[in-house]
């Protein structure tokens, strides 16, 4: 089994399940305060609703690929490496917003959450419903941006899904620290460092997104062999450009510790010159606008015990 596969999912899971127990942590907070202990139930069921949802979102998606690995339509390998590419590249919107907003919107968390709990709370009869849909949207935007990354670089096998189920496990033990035992953690430190992880992945995004789209035009080649003979022959790029590296007699990304390398953050054993360029902007576009953001001053250190 490729525990490898594991990491990058439970990195992902346990950063965005924090995230999500912060939420909740807030909303049982002020209903506790409120003496509003009837709504709690509303809380587990928008979590249990939206964790539903999430994994149905996902099944989809992983549906979609497989039918179009198993379908007989000519053109299927290429709409499925193209459809794998559009995954990429919603994956990499949805978390590069996610880390840039969090860390942006982080000194506001508190006091939002609890201004809308408190509107919830004066709408008397749609009350349950509001602290609901409060949480279900939380949850459920974690969640979602947690299955599309999975599916966008995983399909196979049940090694990514077990590290989402322990990054999970790990967040909800860190949100009863926080909230239940009392215990000050640095939230702050904790989010800058886990943001720092999530570039690295989420920037092995570009590689591979890249990769499903030169994958793609290698698939209309072999349906298509008149338009250029040399496209994808000899592990040559349609679309990438010239080779900067070959590694695959060094450090093979199949093998430990490359394929280690590979889950994490996208090395790749052959590398085209698209694929650099598109890395490096990467780093210079998102990457400065998280590092930019960091220098924002937040009221993340620790969270008051409720």
């Amino acid at each position: 089994m490729n525990w490898s596969a594991a990491l990058p999912t439970f990195l992902i899971t346990f950063r965005e399940g924090v995230e999500a127990a912060l939420v909740v942590g807030i909303v049982l907070a002020c209903l506790q305060q409120a003496e509003q202990q009837k709504l709690h139930r509303w809380v587990y069921l928008g979590i249990v609703t939206a964790a539903i949802a999430s994994f149905a979102v996902g099944l989809l998606l992983n549906l979609g690929i497989q039918g179009l690995q198993t379908s007989e339509y000519i053109y299927a390998p290429v709409f499925k490496q193209l459809f794998e590419m559009g995954l990429g590249v919603i994956a990499i919107a949805m978390l590069s917003w996610m880390l840039i907003w969090m860390t942006k919107q982080a000194k506001f968390l508190k006091a939002e959450i609890t201004d809308a709990v408190k509107n919830a709370l004066v709408q008397d009869h749609h009350a349950a419903w509001g602290i609901f849909s409060l949480i279900f949207i939380a949850v459920f935007r974690e969640g979602l941006e947690t299955a599309v990354f999975i599916v966008a670089k995983f399909q196979d096998g049940l090694t990514p899904v077990l590290g989402a189920i322990a990054g999970l496990g790990m967040a909800v033990l860190i949100g009863m620290l926080l909230f239940k035992w009392s215990i000050k953690i640095n939230l702050q430190q904790f989010f800058q460092a886990m943001g720092v992880l999530l570039l690295l992945i989420v920037s092995g995004l570009v590689i591979s997104a890249l990769r499903h789209l030169d994958a793609a035009a290698v698939a209309f080649n072999h349906i298509n062999p008149t338009i250029s003979y040399t496209c994808g022959l000899d592990n040559t790029s349609c679309l990438l450009g010239f080779q900067i590296w070959d590694l695959s007699g060094i450090l093979p990304d199949r093998q430990f510790p490359g394929i280690l390398f590979k889950t994490l953050f996208g090395y790749t054993q052959k590398l085209y010159l698209v694929q650099a360029i598109a890395y490096l902007l990467f780093w210079l576009i998102v990457g400065s606008l998280y590092f930019r953001s960091l220098r924002q001053p937040t009221q993340l250190k620790t969270v008051p015990n409720a």
